[in-house]
């Protein structure tokens, strides 16, 4: 079962500012490892706490892919890309 991954226009914009080289690796990653996986989440990691319960993430490299899992639907929505060190910033 494959799942359908959609990206926000926000997680677009990022994916613009980051440009190049790096882009092109997230993407793949996107549409080439985490949507032919039976479980998305077997290859990510939840997040804890109160503003960022329900998102899980994806390591890149030194960015990260915060995702919303939709089961219901078969869908995992990108929703931030951004690097480690401020994409957890709101």
């Amino acid at each position: 079962m494959a799942w359908r991954v959609e990206i926000t226009p926000e997680a677009k914009a990022d994916l613009k500012r980051i440009g190049g080289t790096e882009a092109r690796r997230i993407l793949k990653f996107l549409f080439e490892r985490l949507q032919n996986k039976t479980n998305p989440r077997e290859t990510g990691k939840a997040l804890v706490g109160p503003k960022l319960a329900g998102i899980w993430r994806y390591r890149v490299g030194h960015y990260r892919i915060l995702c919303r899992i939709e089961d219901e639907k078969i869908c995992v929505v990108v929703i931030k890309i951004g690097n480690r060190r401020d994409v957890y910033r709101r």
